[in-house]
């Protein structure tokens, strides 16, 4: 062992020594600060002295008590912590709403009504047009499984269906009927 590795075995043991003679007063301090949570503040110690042994080189060990900055370093853990835990998002739940609004009673005589104007304006629609919107909109199938099954191209199915959804439209506002969000289909259609 070299005269320059016996001299930083010697400064390694030194600094060990003033850290884990100083660790019981920083124990105190942060449990002064954190209060009873033993746990917490063994973490705060534990990564107060790490940051010490890391910072080791930069350090003062012979002018300055390094208890000071133990201390500060201590502090600035606990504030940190605390910070982080209260940003933490607290969840939402039903009951922080009050008490919940009665769903609202369908009107069947108005969706009888309803369903009989559509039914009329699907019968003015050619066929093939009526096939894939009924099986695309009304079912709920995707295009191209609708494509498969007929043997179509999908591109024409997606043709059919656009244009049996406006002849649709048109025949249903030529009766004097307007669906809810007419104007955004409308502008999303052209």
């Amino acid at each position: 062992m070299s005269l320059i590795d016996h001299d930083r075995a010697d400064g390694a043991d030194r600094t060990l020594g003033l850290l884990l003679a100083e660790r019981d007063s920083l124990r105190r301090f942060v449990t002064g600060l954190m209060g009873r949570d033993p746990h917490g503040a063994e973490d705060v110690v534990q990564e107060t002295l790490l940051r010490a042994w890391q910072s080791a080189d930069r350090l003062d060990w012979r002018d300055r008590p390094i208890r000071l900055w133990l201390f500060r370093v201590a502090r600035n853990l606990v504030v940190d912590g605390r910070r982080r835990d209260r940003s933490v998002p607290v969840g939402i739940t039903a009951a922080d709403f009050g008490p919940a609004m009665p769903a609202p009673v369908p009107d069947h005589a108005e969706q009888v009504g309803d369903r009989r104007v559509l039914v009329s304006a699907l019968r003015t629609l050619t066929p093939a047009h009526r096939e894939a919107v009924a099986r695309v909109h009304l079912l709920g199938q995707p295009g191209e499984d609708v494509a498969r099954r007929l043997g179509l191209p999908p591109g024409t199915v997606k043709s059919r269906t656009h244009h049996g959804i406006r002849a649709l439209r048109a025949t249903l506002e030529s009766h004097g009927f307007r669906p809810a969000g007419a104007e955004q289909l409308r502008k999303e259609t052209r």
